[in-house]
């Protein structure tokens, strides 16, 4: 088994004029620190692993495996934001857990984990407590030394300072006071954000003479290079948000689908850029992906639909066991998803599509207007996107209500997303007309797509109406609900042409030549 621990920290070292200064000043001075506990000395012996290439270090991930302490064991972290990770925990075994390797894998992938550099640390401990008694955070004075363990590595040693706050404290301003006083006694901030990148770097083997790589990158300013960056963006995020999935973190699988459908379009957007040649058979297992992880989040946001419904009516309104009827129904559905999800993340096909993507963005088939200015073509992209949902809307105002109106309003909603995603990847190249635009694309996408919403509500409705007639319940509450989606859907309809001439009001300007 392993628990996750969210590690709040900050981290601080001596500078060479210390020497061997390594004394704490009196911490009792810092506000709302009232005693300073002395817990002694403990020695630690941690082997930390990655990929030859340093995959996990690039990424700002560890992996170690540590005996000593009060929590020897496996230990992987994670980074949630400057100076906070969530640490997971295993039990100390020879081989590494399979609960570990597996939030590794959008990592590691084919490639092997291998001891990198051992740390051997004498940590000095103190508690800092508040005045009822009670446990604010844990300071420790480090003294580290690394022995690099990959072919021609040398060592180092080095003291440092860590500073994190205890279980169930969340309040940082008590990391900010004691921050002030070790600066004021002349205790700077790290420079490296973990031990072992500070090792990895400075027990680091020599490079061997090598000739410069003949430059291949497309130069700053240019639609090549822009696009590229948001590319890579994206990839990063796919593979950072696959352990988030395994872990069931909030919203994980939406963010995982964002990613896959942010660089799916922007290969269609920048068509121009990079030759769909090579783009589309990528983007097509882009789609499989997005697919196969929108089973179980669509779900989930239907149920909520219908619950949020099944609230909104008066209790005299409920007529037989409708929300046990909901939740059957719901349960059914989303049997197996959760499986479902973890199997896809562990195929040979979704490593396969990781594999092709950083291919792909490590020799991008670029095409002439690669190398043309970022702006001129990033214009122009975003308005073929533009003009593409225009016609979408046209059509589909154009058509009387029913089915065939249905359709092509969700057409609208697919062409609607693409400009807003092409939008937001041209905006930090653009600025705020960028913004704007972008802004207005997704009150379009919303109205399409609680049209669209109401759509499958009204096909689930009907599914659940049939399965209570057929128990012998009443199917009144069901038909009710479904007028009121019928409702709903003819609101958003009579909304859509007032919130589209918003949004193309804020349409982009042409450039000239362009």
């Amino acid at each position: 088994m392993a628990d996750t621990q969210r590690e709040i920290e900050r981290k601080f070292e001596f500078t060479e004029a210390d020497g061997d200064k390594t004394r704490l000043p009196d911490l009792t001075r810092v506000p709302g620190i009232d005693a300073v506990v002395d817990q002694g000395v403990v020695d630690l012996d941690a082997v930390y692993y990655d990929t030859e290439d340093l995959r996990l270090d690039a990424d700002s991930v560890t992996l170690r495996r540590r005996t000593g302490g009060s929590d020897a064991g496996w230990h992987l972290k994670f980074p949630v934001a400057l100076g906070i990770r969530d640490e997971i925990r295993a039990p100390l075994s020879d081989r590494l857990p399979r609960t570990l390797s597996a939030l590794l894998r959008s990592r590691v992938r084919a490639g092997q984990l291998v001891p990198v550099v051992r740390l051997l640390s004498s940590r000095d401990v103190r508690h800092l407590l508040a005045e009822d008694g009670s446990l604010l955070a844990e300071v420790s004075i480090d003294t580290v030394r690394a022995e690099g363990l990959r072919a021609g590595s040398s060592s180092t040693a080095w003291t440092e300072i860590e500073v994190e706050l205890a279980d169930g404290v969340e309040d940082e301003s008590i990391l900010d006071r004691v921050e002030k006083r070790l600066r004021k006694a002349g205790i700077r901030p790290a420079t490296s954000p973990s031990k072992v990148a500070r090792a990895l770097h400075e027990t680091a083997p020599p490079k061997p003479d090598e000739p410069p790589a003949r430059k291949t990158e497309p130069a700053d300013g240019t639609a090549g290079a822009h696009v590229l960056g948001f590319l890579r963006t994206q990839r990063d995020a796919l593979v950072a948000l696959d352990p988030a999935v395994r872990r069931e973190l909030p919203d994980s699988v939406h963010q995982m689908r964002v990613a896959t459908r942010r660089l799916r379009s922007a290969f269609k957007t920048y068509a121009r850029v990079l030759d769909r040649a090579a783009t589309d058979p990528v983007g097509d297992e882009l789609q499989w992906l997005a697919a196969e992880l929108g089973v179980d989040r669509d779900q989930e946001v239907l149920t909520e639909r219908l619950k949020a419904r099944i609230a909104a009516l008066p209790r005299t309104l409920l007529l037989g066991p409708v929300r046990g009827r909901l939740r059957i129904w719901s349960t059914a559905r989303r049997s197996g998803s959760r499986r479902t999800t973890i199997a896809v993340l562990d195929s040979k096909r979704y490593l396969a599509l990781l594999d092709a993507l950083d291919a792909l963005l490590a020799a991008p088939p670029l095409l002439p207007d690669a190398g043309r200015p970022v702006g001129d073509v990033l214009v122009k992209a975003v308005l073929k996107d533009y003009d593409r949902l225009a016609g979408r809307v046209r059509t589909a105002l154009g058509l009387a209500p029913g089915h065939e109106r249905d359709l092509a309003l969700h057409q609208a909603r697919k062409a609607a997303k693409r400009a807003r995603y092409a939008a937001e990847a041209a905006a930090p190249a653009l600025g705020k007309p960028a913004e704007k635009f972008a802004k207005r694309m997704k009150g379009v996408q919303n109205v399409l797509g609680d049209h669209q919403d109401s759509v499958v509500a009204r096909d689930a409705l009907r599914t659940l109406a049939a399965q209570a007639h057929a128990a012998g319940e009443s199917a009144f509450t069901w038909g009710l609900l479904y007028g009121r989606e019928e409702a709903a859907a003819a609101d958003r309809e009579r909304e859509l042409p007032e919130v589209w001439a918003r949004a193309a009001e804020a349409r982009l300007k042409r450039r000239p030549g362009a």
